[in-house]
């Protein structure tokens, strides 16, 4: 009995086999899912990046551009002793209230992280400072530092002080600032070492108790190097954000009094909008924005030398 068999019937020519067309769907796939995430970040970072680069080359009038500046803005930037006094300003209102809260942040985690009762509503407490808007933080502030009817003059007045006028002293107004910035942001450091503490492995830390390792040599050589990746990335988060505070010192002292908390965006801005002088001040924040990745980097390198030391 002979088997007959079905024709092969060949495929059209030109149309693709159906395998092929999703093996390309599959590869086109992602970047078709990441391409509205790309467009928003150019919108909203990679062009006002592109757009301050320009306005640093161009010459303004009256805040008009009239001329291309090359690079004479840079120039006047570099000679500019004010800016290198505001640049100082910043870099140690920075180093100062970014190393208090980091310390402040990493104490009061591992405090709630051995907390069981109420641990929900402290962590609330902590983190509320956080929720309000800066420029609200910079009222609230102003009116406990200057207002008789807030807290700082009137407890001093009733200890028979005198009112001490914090934002009216160059060194107090500085601390001041300091201060408000601590306030506000110690509750980010606070949450990242909650939850960098609260994804450490319990078996090493558990072993090393048995093994009779008290608590300051457990912390050291146990809990900080596993905790330092989490650490890092909360110290960078905080080192991009301090450097380009604006929002609590404008609304609070504007740079004074004279330039004692005039930091480089308070410069950058009287610059650009009190003076007209865009290029300039446009200049000002692109050097700003490097000034921001060197630290950025420095902190990085640091906490890498920190942890294989600790790993030692």
């Amino acid at each position: 009995m002979a088997v007959t068999t079905a024709p092969v019937r060949p495929s059209e020519p030109g149309r693709r086999p159906d395998a092929g067309r999703r093996a390309g769907l599959d590869r086109a796939l992602p970047w078709l899912l990441l391409l509205p995430a790309a467009i928003t970040l150019g919108l909203v970072s990679v062009y006002p990046i592109y757009a301050g680069v320009h306005a640093s080359l161009t010459t303004y009038l009256y805040g008009r551009p009239v001329a291309g500046a090359g690079l004479k803005n840079y120039t006047d930037t570099w000679h500019d002793p004010v800016f290198w006094q505001a640049m100082e300003v910043t870099l140690k209102f920075v180093l100062i209230a970014v190393t208090v809260e980091t310390v402040l942040g990493l104490g009061l985690a591992l405090l709630v992280a051995n907390v069981v009762r109420g641990a929900r509503w402290i962590r609330m407490s902590i983190l509320a400072p956080m929720t309000v808007a800066p420029v609200v933080v910079g009222v609230i502030w102003r009116l406990i530092y200057e207002s008789e009817t807030g807290f700082v003059n009137p407890m001093f007045t009733s200890l028979g002080l005198g009112a001490p006028n914090v934002l009216s002293h160059e060194g107090s107004a500085f601390f001041g600032l300091v201060l408000v910035d601590v306030w506000e942001w110690t509750p980010l450091l606070f949450l990242i070492c909650l939850a960098g503490l609260q994804s450490i492995p319990q078996e090493p830390l558990e072993a090393a108790a048995v093994d009779g390792a008290g608590p300051v040599r457990l912390f050291f050589n146990h809990t900080l190097p596993l905790l330092l990746p989490v650490l890092a990335v909360g110290v960078v988060l905080r080192l991009i954000d301090a450097v380009g505070t604006f929002d609590q010192i404008f609304v609070l002292t504007r740079g004074g009094p004279g330039t004692a908390t005039q930091l480089i965006s308070i410069y950058a801005y009287n610059t650009a909008f009190n003076f007209t002088d865009y290029g300039h001040g446009a200049a000002m924040l692109i050097a700003l924005l490097a000034f921001a990745f060197l630290l950025v980097l420095v902190a990085l390198s640091l906490m890498r030398r920190a942890a294989k030391r600790v790993a030692q």
